[in-house]
């Protein structure tokens, strides 16, 4: 435990408000520093190795048994878990019970109900079945709800059949509900004539069609075709470089965010989010209804751009809509966008999703092009906590091997990056603190940057109690090699850290004893086959409202497990 030993001192030397003395074997507590030092834990269950602790000022103490070969040496399985999570489209495809326990099964992590299309019926058989799944399943897979409000989307309306766009040809958008002739559709958007400008370029479904506006009048733009193709009834439509002009929340949204509020949903994705405004709009009515759902914005349209920073500080996190966002915007910029959200997230301690065309071709094929299996593989590179598949598991032929393919190449890439001698820029590091004053987030960043080294260090999975997830959420921040194992007693904290990643979240009941907690979450993981006879735990607890403490304190705790 030598390695452990050598990070209690570097911690001593970073946090202690006096000289952090010469000899680390020896920081024994001192009550009159009013230290909270760790109690010896034992159990039948485990075997305690060493012990960290953090005292209300700051100050650490670190005791340590030998074994330190064997603990270096270990290879836990649990570090081969896939860390960056799947969230998952339901539609025809996959919204009968037997699917979704398959796509659970095969690596699911989010159910996303996409509110464009079905109703609330149908949704709502989506909800109890994957509530179902929950309730039922004893293996630690938790699976997330996440509704995605279909937003101010301005599409072209229906057509008795499809009409065949050439080259070249003239072709009318007009304000005029209920317009179909072999030259004119209707629009669902009165503000299309004001939205639009002589040389706008209109894209049809993301880009698969293209028109140059040439002219309009009162209620009609009229346009020349660029790029041909088949149009059919109700499809998107979007000016190259601009964002219509309605509000982000619809009255639809609202009476589908209602509808989440009743379900008790885990997430929203809220579509064409152009500034804060909206994100603080939704969560005081979330806060009115007391309801306790996260909001992800959708970061789609060119306004979000300039407002990105202050769009994800209010926020929940983010979601890259790289369809829309790639319509407004020049299609190059999209991958630089790309990296720009994922970090900006990542710098906030935010959750991130990647979506949009993922596996785009398994809509239809068994197997993804090579580009797609790259197009996973940078998503995972760049720090992202989650992928995401739509219309691949909605509507697609083949929605089980798609998750089997983001699974095995997600899991893959991952197991070339959390190498700290190789990867280094994936795990962030320590950051000393530069005066003498600190407060309890900076030492709980702190805390979570050492225990990350530790586990590291050690090839150990952390098990962590947390009450709020903030812990679990800052752990994931800091990428650890393994997994972070998140005992939780609040059904809702559970559900949402199934978004993080790297977190398995776990429900478990908190006695008050603290020792009794640890065994059973030990022999949870055991029974679970998580962990194995002989292996190490790194093993935390921490936080200002501490779970088992009068003070606030930070713990660690180096655990061998015993049957």
């Amino acid at each position: 435990m030598a390695a452990a030993a050598e990070i209690g001192g570097f911690a001593a030397a970073r946090v202690a408000l006096r000289p952090a003395p010469p000899a680390v074997p020896s920081l024994a507590p001192q009550p009159a520093r009013r230290l909270v030092a760790a109690r010896s834990l034992r159990t039948s269950t485990s075997e305690r190795v060493a012990d960290l602790a953090v005292g209300t000022n700051g100050s650490f103490s670190a005791q340590s048994n030998a074994e330190n070969t064997e603990a270096a040496s270990q290879v836990v399985s649990a570090n081969s878990r896939r860390k960056t999570k799947i969230v998952c489209t339901i539609g025809p495809s996959t919204n009968t019970r037997e699917m979704i326990w398959k796509l659970a099964d095969a690596g699911m992590n989010v159910a996303r109900m996409n509110m464009s299309h079905g109703d609330h019926q149908s949704h709502q058989k989506v909800i109890d079945l994957v509530k179902e799944y929950n309730a039922k399943n004893t293996d630690g897979n938790v699976i997330a709800i996440m509704l995605d409000t279909k937003g101010p989307e301005v599409r072209s309306g229906d057509v008795p059949e499809p009409i065949m766009l050439q080259e070249g040809q003239e072709f009318n958008f007009t304000i005029k509900r209920g317009v179909s002739t072999k030259d004119t559709v209707s629009v669902n958007y009165d503000d299309f004539i004001n939205d639009v400008e002589v040389g706008d370029i209109l894209l049809v479904d993301g880009g698969m069609m293209s028109l140059a506006v040439k002219s309009k009048t009162d209620d009609t733009v009229k346009c020349q075709v660029v790029d041909g193709g088949e149009l059919k009834s109700r499809r998107h439509l979007n000016v190259r470089g601009k964002s219509a002009t309605l509000p982000s929340i619809t009255e639809k949204d609202w009476e589908d965010i209602k509808f989440g509020v009743e379900n008790g949903v885990d997430f929203y994705a809220v579509s064409f989010v152009k500034d804060e405004k909206v994100i603080h709009e939704l969560k005081a009515y979330l806060k009115s209804a007391n309801a306790d759902i996260h909001v992800i914005p959708k970061i789609e349209s060119a306004d979000s751009i300039p407002n990105l920073q202050s769009i994800i500080a209010a926020s929940d996190g983010a979601m890259v809509a790289r369809g829309d966002l790639g319509a407004e915007l020049p299609i190059e910029e999209v991958p630089l966008l790309q990296e720009e959200i994922v970090r900006t997230c990542r710098s906030m301690q935010k959750p991130v999703i990647v979506a949009t065309n993922m596996l785009e071709s398994m809509i239809d094929h068994p197997t993804p092009t090579r580009a797609e299996v790259s197009d996973i593989a940078i998503a995972v590179r760049e720090g992202s906590d989650a992928i995401m598949l739509s219309g691949e598991t909605a509507h697609g032929k083949f929605p089980l091997k798609a998750v089997k393919v983001m699974h095995t190449v997600a899991q893959r890439t991952e197991s070339s990056l959390y190498n700290p001698a190789t990867s280094p820029s994936l795990v962030t590091r320590p950051q000393a603190l530069l005066n003498e004053e600190f407060c309890q987030s900076q030492l709980s960043k702190m805390f979570g940057s050492h225990a990350t080294m530790m586990a590291n260090t050690l090839c150990t999975p952390i098990i962590v109690f947390t009450r709020t997830g903030s812990m679990a959420v800052l752990l994931s921040h800091y990428r650890p090699s393994s997994t972070i194992f998140a005992f939780t007693n609040e059904e809702r904290v559970k559900q949402r850290l199934a978004l993080y990643q790297g977190v398995v979240p776990i429900y478990m009941k908190f006695s008050d004893d603290a020792e009794e907690t640890f065994s059973r979450a030990i022999s949870s993981l055991l029974s679970g086959q998580y962990v194995k006879e002989g292996d190490y735990v790194t093993l935390v607890q921490s936080g200002v409202k501490s779970i088992w403490r009068e003070e606030s304190t930070h713990h660690i705790q180096v655990r061998k497990v015993q049957g």
